[in-house]
């Protein structure tokens, strides 16, 4: 089963929200449904990217690194282009 690390962009605020899930399209449409406590106040959502990964461990440890100092400075320079 794949797993996904992804990043999504709130239309509203331009926010980025870190997430992993194991069905990306599904989960999209969660965040753009309201069904996420954070996300459900800053509609609608954008997919600006993802990573696939093939163990379940991998793409978590990924996510956790994506929300530490040098994984927010990996996303703004390889992912937004900050």
């Amino acid at each position: 089963m794949k797993h996904y690390v992804y990043l999504i962009k709130s239309d509203k605020d331009g926010s980025i929200y870190t997430g992993c899930t194991d069905n990306i399209e599904k989960r999209l449409d969660e965040h753009n449904a309201g069904l996420s406590q954070y996300t459900k106040t800053k509609m609608p959502w954008m997919l600006k990217w993802y990573a696939v990964f093939f163990q379940e461990a991998d793409a978590f440890s990924f996510e956790k690194y994506l929300k530490t100092g040098s994984g927010r400075a990996f996303i703004n320079k390889r992912v937004l282009g900050k």
